[in-house]
């Protein structure tokens, strides 16, 4: 579990928070860096892949989740972290930066990581919550032995789905590493609970040569076994956790027909979290920072329709204007959460860090981030 300051579920009576929604965006980004000019690198700023442009612009990094979580641990000078994301990406950089070790090096110091708006969680993390994890172990057990599963969780899931991977001999995956994560569970036991996006377990399974009909999904909302009988559970090599990313999920087989259609020449370029049939009919498919590699190494004149998140869609599509990107899907289709955090919220999370009374402060209880940190660690050795 991870903890936050009161103002973490509402603003304290009298909170200064208010003013600053009158304020307008160029007073907010004057006062932004005017605090990051006086506090200098002992202040980080994070700002994930999927933050609007205003944000996004006061960054010190910029990448996907984990990367920028491990980027920030590499820092000896930083007092403070504010992480531009979600809810679980503030929960990684606090558990990656405040290491038993790293604290120790730091003579008892624990980097203070701050999440600028606490409204700012994850539909796909939320779609798998601990308990109902725990229960579904135990289901299976009562058909499978569970000491062959190994538990693997995406990155984009809570601190406690993670110290359950750690106690339970499982791993941590991103998008990028999920097939070498696999190899590894693979080669260990004859089962896995993939959970919770189960889009990218299934494309990344598929890839690497399991068929369908050895995969299932896990309904953590029925009443019995998962929605499953004992004879499917029994025949499943991958058991996938019935979770989704809103937003990938939005893009449908019949926008690539459709772009193919009107855009002579497209390439489509998907992330792995999008639907096995928008995976199949797409030319490439790949993480955040695979789709942004590939549209950075294209040569000028290249056309892309993209799958993912609408700001960073739109975003390369303004860095490279010599190339056609378009947004996969007819619907606008951004992500909510990341879009709370804006420049309000950052500039009074900053001040307040300033002012020696951080606010929305994500701190990982100690054995929780000890079983996390477990998995994570499994999964860096595999990357390696």
């Amino acid at each position: 579990m991870s903890t936050a300051n009161p103002e973490a579920t509402e603003l304290a009576p009298g909170s200064p928070f208010p003013a600053y929604r009158e304020l307008d965006d160029r007073t907010l980004a004057d006062r932004i860096e005017a605090v990051r000019r006086r506090l200098g690198r002992r202040l980080l700023i994070l700002g994930h892949h999927y933050q609007q442009d205003a944000v996004i612009a006061h960054a010190d990094l910029r990448g996907d989740s984990y990367q920028l979580s491990k980027l920030a641990a590499e820092r000896a000078d930083c007092e403070a972290i504010v992480f531009c994301g979600v809810h679980f990406m503030a929960e990684t950089a606090d558990m990656l930066v405040n290491r038993p070790e790293q604290v120790a090096s730091r003579g008892g110091r624990r980097v203070t990581v701050v999440l600028p708006d606490l409204a700012a969680g994850c539909s796909m993390a939320d779609m798998a919550a601990i308990d109902q994890v725990e229960d579904a172990w135990a289901d299976l057990g009562e058909v499978i032995d569970t000491s062959d599963i190994t538990p693997v969780t995406y990155i984009n899931s809570a601190a406690s789905l993670k110290a359950f991977c750690g106690r339970h001999g499982g791993i941590v995956c991103t998008s990028s590493n999920a097939r070498a994560v696999l190899d590894w569970a693979f080669a260990r036991t004859k089962r896995v609970l993939f959970f919770p996006d189960q889009h990218l377990g299934r494309n990344t399974a598929r890839a690497m040569g399991v068929p369908l009909d050895e995969m299932c999904v896990w309904n953590p909302h029925q009443p019995r076994l998962g929605g499953n009988d004992a004879a499917t559970l029994k025949r499943s090599r991958v058991i996938l956790w019935q979770g989704h990313c809103s937003v990938h999920a939005m893009f449908r087989p019949e926008h690539v027909d459709a772009m193919r259609e009107h855009l002579p020449g497209v390439k489509v370029l998907v992330h792995p979290e999008c639907a096995m049939e928008v995976v199949d009919k797409a030319d490439l498919s790949g993480s955040t920072s695979f789709i942004i590699k590939q549209v950075e190494a294209a040569a000028p004149g290249s056309i892309w329709a993209i799958g993912t998140e609408l700001h960073l869609v739109r975003r390369l599509e303004q860095e490279h204007a010599e190339q056609t990107i378009r947004f996969l899907s007819p619907t606008v289709c951004m992500c909510a959460t990341m879009y709370r955090i804006d420049l309000a919220h950052l500039c009074w999370s900053l001040e307040q860090i300033e002012a020696g009374q951080p606010v929305n402060v994500i701190a990982v209880a100690a054995d929780t981030a000890h079983h996390s940190v477990v998995a994570l660690e499994r999964m860096l050795a595999v990357s390696r």
